[in-house]
C-alpha cells in the first residue's frame, strides 16, 4: 500500500509561482509513474504532468511551457514547479502514483490563483 502526501498549495496572484511537493511512502521499490492531476471547479480531473522511472515526462499542453516536474527516484518524491500561473490553473491538485499494478492518490491540495 502506497501513501502519498502533498504540500505546497496555497493562494497566489496571477503571474506568480508555486511549488508542489509529494512524498510517497509504503514501498521500498521504485515507483513506475509519479506525477500530478488536477480538477478545476465544474471540470473533469486531468493529467498535469507525470514522470516515469526512466526519466521521461509527459505534460498537459496547457502547462507544458510553464510547469516543470522533477523526481528523486531513490526517495520516491516528486515536485511540480509552477510558473506564470493564471486563474485557469485554479483547482485541487492530486499526487498520483502508478506502482506494481495499483493506482494511488494523495488527498489533494488546493491551488488558488486570484484574478
Amino acid at each position: 500500500q502506497v501513501q502519498l502526501t502533498e504540500s505546497g498549495g496555497g493562494l497566489v496572484q496571477p503571474g506568480g509561482s508555486l511549488t508542489l511537493s509529494c512524498a510517497a511512502s509504503g514501498t521500498m521499490f521504485t515507483i513506475y509513474g509519479l506525477g500530478w492531476y488536477r480538477q478545476a471547479p465544474g471540470k473533469q480531473r486531468e493529467l498535469v504532468a507525470i514522470m516515469f522511472s526512466g526519466g521521461n515526462a509527459n505534460y498537459a499542453d496547457s502547462v507544458k511551457d510553464r510547469f516543470t516536474i522533477s523526481r528523486d527516484i531513490d526517495r520516491n518524491t516528486v515536485s511540480l514547479q509552477m510558473d506564470s500561473l493564471n486563474p485557469e490553473d485554479t483547482g485541487v491538485y492530486y499526487c498520483y502514483a502508478d506502482h506494481s499494478g495499483g493506482l494511488y492518490w494523495g488527498q489533494g491540495t488546493q491551488v488558488t490563483v486570484s484574478s
